[in-house]
């Protein structure tokens, strides 16, 4: 038998195991993984009851589009060698697909969800859109659909308008950098918004705005950035970084411009208020003015001298009307206290059998005398002295 030395034999091994294992698919678990300086990747791949070593060179690893974590289950493309020095064989991959999701997808929820937790997604750091931009810039393709909609829509909405157009690649291995250096330049350019997008396509067209490089740099602008990437239903993480999403270009150009005729029915409504507002205010002044002055002609001089003038008289006319008032009642007073003399007077009573009685020079009624009483009975003509001899009730 032919005697072979170890390394006859780790050869002739080496051979065979690539020979017959060229290319295999291989599902298991990572175990022990190591990302070196070099940038290969060592691992583990497991199951239930085996374990077999795998190295994936820099060359493919630099390919994969999302990180390799512990225990997650993947699906291998590989070649089966042997490392010869230590006698052991390992897969060499040549890409790696996670089982039951494809690679972009779990890429996308890896990247959103570190981006997440360093706070790239923040509500309250998001910068506010100027209300009447003057100058934007439009990182996008320069020959794409998305470039011409923007165009279009920008050219109805607001013409007094500067629009610059940095054309950069938006898909393909160089699309990333370039949208990166383009955002960098055109963030030193005092642009009051800049737009980053281009049209639909699939996940993979699409995938030069899920890189970090582009979050990383939408991120540390300055300048207020609108991401507009895709239609409606497409979602890449530069939408979650930027300060605002568009769901589609031409609506970011709606987003970031007035529209003229709505700002010409606005001027006219401000215009309307204005007028009413003015008008108001010079009615409400024109009162107030009014009623300064009447209060100053009521409170003048003048005034008050013409209210005193009245005041005397009225006070003459009511010191008149009172001292008519007065003269009138004593007028009356003395007639009837005239009246009362003449009818108390003896010469308009002398009527036959009718006399005045009088004691002591006071009338007195007959009833007041007594029985030997001396008394005076008195009409006009003549006065006699009598006395009472006796008194007797008639009634």
């Amino acid at each position: 038998m032919y005697t072979l030395s170890v390394s006859g034999l780790n050869e002739q091994i080496k051979g065979l195991l690539e020979t017959s294992f060229n290319q295999v698919l291989v599902e298991g678990e990572l175990s022990r993984i190591t990302f070196h300086n070099s940038g290969h990747i060592y691992f583990t791949l497991k199951d239930s009851s085996s374990v077999i070593s795998a190295v994936m060179f820099r060359g493919n690893a630099s390919k994969l589009k999302f990180h390799l974590e512990e225990g997650m289950k993947v699906i291998i493309n590989a070649a089966l060698t042997l490392y010869k020095p230590r006698g052991s064989y390992q897969l060499n991959c040549f890409s790696i697909e996670p089982s039951g999701k494809g690679a972009l997808a779990l890429a996308f929820e890896q990247l959103k969800e570190k981006l997440s937790t360093k706070g790239y997604f923040n509500s309250e750091i998001k910068k506010q859109l100027p209300k009447f931009p003057s100058r934007i810039a439009l990182i996008t393709s320069s020959t794409g659909a998305a470039l011409q909609d923007m165009l279009r829509v920008a050219n109805s909405r607001y013409k007094n308008l500067e629009i610059d157009v940095y054309d950069v690649l938006v898909q393909g291995a160089s699309a990333s950098h370039a949208i990166v250096n383009a955002i960098i330049v055109a963030d030193t350019k005092e642009y009051d918004i800049l737009v980053v997008g281009r049209g639909g396509g699939s996940i993979e067209d699409l995938w030069a705005f899920n890189e970090e490089s582009v979050a990383n740099a939408i991120f540390h602008a300055k300048t207020p950035i609108i991401s507009a990437v895709g239609h409606e239903i497409d979602w890449v993480i530069s939408d979650f970084v930027a300060d605002v999403r568009a769901a589609t270009p031409s609506a970011a150009m709606e987003i970031a411009l007035p529209d003229t005729n709505e700002l010409y029915q606005y001027i006219d409504s401000l215009s309307l208020q204005m007028s009413q507002v003015f008008e108001q205010k010079i009615y409400t002044r024109s009162q107030e003015i009014l009623h300064l002055k009447n209060s100053f002609i009521q409170h003048s001089v003048k005034k008050k001298v013409l209210q005193r003038e009245e005041e005397i008289k009225q006070l003459k006319a009511s010191f008149t009307q009172a001292v008519e008032y007065r003269l009138n009642l004593a007028q009356n007073q003395l007639i009837n206290l005239q009246k009362i003399v003449e009818s108390n007077n003896p010469k308009f009573k002398d009527k036959k059998g009718f006399a005045q009685l009088s004691q002591n020079a006071q009338v007195v009624d007959i009833h007041s005398l007594n029985v030997g009483d001396e008394f005076e009975v008195q009409s006009t003509t003549i006065r006699l002295k009598a006395k009472v001899l006796t008194k007797e009730n008639i009634l």
